[in-house]
């Protein structure tokens, strides 16, 4: 008799914006618009995924233009935004975080900041509807020119406090010189954004030094091949520097090949701070609570360390202290319950 984990309060922490649209959203949108999907999208979904080559990451990439192409109007951004709430409220989180690149949406939505404007008023009016806290964080491409970053980051900048807490960088880690982006970071770090860059994932520690060093994260997006240097952990540790782990997306990705492989133990175990996150469940066909019954199920996750992970993952969070502070409440309530029956499942 083990307690529900979507029940399990929790911060989301790691989710891209078009990544997180319902696949039964994606569908129908097409087929309003008459936009022809690929297989991998429709009867083939969630498609077979790897990014062990340049290859691979072109047609997982591909796959995310394809999507991001159904979004036409602002009623489509905010039915997008309004969904993913919901859907993670009924996975049991009370703090999302949402990351989005304007440029890739500017020339269907009158610009950079004409589509922020929109996220913005869509994640208040999604936050005031479903009571879910949230926030945004503007990530730049690392396929794109540094420039282009600084000038995201400057975007960023200003509206910092005023809907968006952070800046990132996504894509193929593999692709671009990370120390030229260290601009860019400093822009946000002026600001008094909370730097959350990818890394840590397609290239191992040596990587995650260079964001260290390039970069200076508060959280790194994915980061689990640190565990892979004790080294680099004790100095990760040492820099309070928390961990976007995102198990399903590893496992379609190829950087492991089972998810009894994904160091999620030895990474708290270092004494970081590891919020599970569903990355682009889009894709990937799992969202924040099947991240937990994944390690429930393929590492014999304790109720105590499910937990525990929840835990770090609101210390890891840019929520107010207050919903940290009912947060960790409702957690130990979570654990000292007696629930019935589960009936977790890995939800899409």
């Amino acid at each position: 008799m083990r307690p529900l984990i979507s029940t399990l309060p929790k911060a989301h922490l790691h989710l891209h914006f078009t990544g997180s649209m319902r696949h039964s959203t994606l569908l129908e949108l097409a087929e309003r618009d008459g936009i022809r999907l690929p297989a991998a999208l429709v009867e083939e979904w969630p498609p077979q995924l790897t990014a062990a080559d340049e290859k691979g990451w072109f047609r997982f990439q591909r796959l995310y233009d394809t999507a991001r192409s159904v979004l036409r109007t602002e009623d489509d951004v905010r039915r997008l935004v309004r969904e993913a709430a919901e859907d993670d409220v009924a996975d049991g989180s009370i703090w999302t975080e949402i990351q989005v690149d304007p440029s890739g949406y500017a020339a269907t939505f009158g610009g950079v900041t004409a589509f922020t404007d929109l996220v913005l008023d869509a994640v208040r009016d999604a936050s005031q509807s479903t009571g879910l806290g949230m926030s945004v964080v503007i990530a730049a491409n690392r396929t794109r020119h540094p420039l282009d970053a600084r000038t995201l980051a400057r975007l960023a900048a200003q509206y910092a406090g005023r809907g968006v807490h952070g800046f990132g960088l996504s894509n193929d880690e593999r692709r671009g010189d990370t120390a030229s982006f260290g601009p860019a970071f400093a822009i946000a770090e002026r600001a008094g954004l909370h730097l959350v860059p990818h890394g840590g994932e397609l290239r191992g520690p040596d990587h995650v030094r260079q964001c260290l060093t390039h970069l200076h994260p508060h959280r790194l997006g994915h980061g689990v091949r640190s565990a892979e240097d004790p080294r680099l952990l004790d100095e990760l540790a040492r820099q309070d520097v928390a961990l976007e782990v995102c198990p399903a997306s590893n496992i379609a990705l190829g950087v492991y090949q089972t998810f009894e492989e994904v160091p999620v133990r030895e990474l708290m175990a270092a004494g970081l701070d590891v919020a599970l996150g569903a990355d682009d469940p889009l894709l990937f066909g799992t969202r924040l609570a099947g991240q937990y019954a994944l390690l429930r199920a393929a590492q014999d996750f304790t109720d105590a360390e499910l937990a525990d992970l929840a835990r770090r993952s609101l210390r890891a969070a840019h929520a107010p202290d207050d919903v940290k502070a009912a947060g960790m409440r409702d957690i130990d309530a979570w654990l000292s319950s007696a629930a019935g029956p589960s009936h977790d499942r890995m939800k899409p």
